[in-house]
């Protein structure tokens, strides 16, 4: 096992990191910038490495000054969490070169599927659902435009690299298709200085189902689904799990652990897909890496994910078998993110209180504390309330009673939206796709 590993991440998945690297008893390190230099996973942490920069966001996606710092107090492995360098191969493989671990799949694995066009592809060959699209990058408008009318309207239009629905058009018609275009290319070379991207089918009233895997390279199980669908600006707030039938279940589990296997994956990832209304499935992506919302499957499968891909990471081999999965109960998680509930617009400042509720299968990821100061640069989640009980209907109430008693003054949160959804019929009777905030506008709307 891991002597020492060095967190290059922030916020509450850093916490999260630090608990089960401590249950390991592994010694834990962590980088941070001027504005966390008081936060509590760095206050927490064995030893921290600073890394002032002007531009918040430089402290945790300057690649040379992290290796460095792990070079020079000795780590072992570097977990990188979810977002900043998680995805990035270059970092993975600046880490391999200097003998350091990189708690996740390696740099050219990471290159594969950081392709959206070459992760379709080699999952095409696993045997996963592909909507039909275009099989290169677009360039030239002309082909892309007979292109998308083979393909045939609605379609969508995505960056080949990044995510966060950064560079993703919806287009419904020919008319708009060049703008939509332009707009894609120019925000995905902004964002990820990578200006290609390709044409996807539309699935209209489409489900977002997701599915945890876990692959030692060789062997490969997975952990069920959970149910994503409810997104702003094309990113989660509220996921639940299970949602799909045991055969169902069965099916879709036995090609992504097939997908797993095929590029010799090591470590966590997440299969993304849609599902349209006749029940079938289109592969989206792989995450490769710990996603926010992997604290419902831990609900109900009983397992410390993050524990079993340090684990991983280190050597050992895949012990758990499929038939020793188990999932049992319903968990709701949502987002508790620093905005307004009915502009969605971020709502950064200082926490002057913060009680969390408590109880059985009640959870708690957070990284804020009464005094906090939530800055403007970051990302604006707060904390991520979990449940779970034996049935989705108890769940449900289980988190309205829960978020009944949060007490955060200070900034606006999510709490006042999640309340409303989790009231609403159409919600309660599953009846929701990725555009239910769009389909509920009044859910959006102060005093209804």
């Amino acid at each position: 096992m891991f002597r020492r590993v060095l967190i290059a991440n922030r916020g509450e998945i850093a916490l999260r990191i630090m608990r089960s690297l401590r249950c390991l008893d592994i010694e834990v390190a962590i980088i941070y910038g001027k504005e966390d230099r008081l936060s509590l996973p760095v206050r927490l942490a064995d030893e921290g490495i600073y890394i002032p920069r002007e531009d918040p966001l430089a402290s945790y996606l300057d690649i040379e000054a992290i290796v460095k710092g792990a070079v020079d107090i000795g780590v072992d492995a570097v977990h990188p969490g979810y977002g900043f360098l998680a995805e990035n191969p270059t970092f993975a493989r600046r880490l391999e070169e200097e003998g350091i671990k990189f708690i996740g799949p390696n740099s050219e694995v990471l290159k594969i599927l950081g392709d959206k066009i070459s992760a379709r592809e080699i999952m095409a060959k696993a045997g996963l659902p592909i909507a039909k699209g275009s099989e290169e990058p677009i360039t030239n408008v002309i082909e892309a435009k007979k292109i998308a009318e083979e393909i045939g309207f609605p379609l969508i239009i995505k960056a080949a690299a990044g995510g966060g629905g950064i560079g993703m058009q919806v287009v419904n018609n020919d008319d708009d298709f060049e703008s939509a275009l332009n707009l894609c290319q120019g925000r995905a070379l902004s964002a990820f200085g990578d200006g290609r991207v390709f044409i996807e089918k539309f699935i209209e009233g489409a489900q977002h189902i997701e599915f945890q895997v876990l692959s030692d390279g060789k062997r490969a199980i997975h952990f069920g689904e959970r149910f994503c669908s409810i997104q702003r600006r094309h990113q989660k707030i509220i996921e639940e799990g299970p949602w799909l039938s045991d055969e169902v279940r069965d099916e879709i589990g036995e090609i992504v652990v097939k997908g797993a296997k095929l590029v010799g994956y090591e470590g966590l990832a997440t299969f993304e897909f849609l599902r349209d209304k006749e029940g079938n499935f289109y592969f989206l992506e792989v995450n490769p890496r710990v996603q926010v919302e992997h604290t419902v499957t831990e609900m109900i499968a009983g397992v410390d994910l993050v524990a079993l891909g340090i684990k991983i990471a280190a050597g050992k081999e895949l012990t758990i078998t499929q038939e020793e999965v188990n999932i049992r109960g319903h968990a709701i998680e949502v987002r508790i993110n620093a905005e307004n509930p009915w502009t969605l617009e971020p709502s950064p400042g200082r926490v002057w209180e913060c009680i969390w509720p408590g109880g059985q299968g009640v959870r708690i990821d957070s990284h804020i504390h009464t005094g906090y100061d939530v800055p403007a640069s970051f990302d604006s989640l707060l904390a991520k309330i979990i449940i779970w009980s034996p049935t989705r209907e108890e769940a449900i109430k289980k988190m309205i009673a829960t978020l009944d008693e949060v007490i955060l003054t200070g900034l606006d949160t999510l709490i006042p939206l999640h309340k409303k959804i989790l009231n609403e019929e159409d919600f309660k009777n599953k009846e929701i796709t990725i555009k239910y905030l769009e389909e509920h506008p009044k859910l959006i709307t102060r005093g209804f």
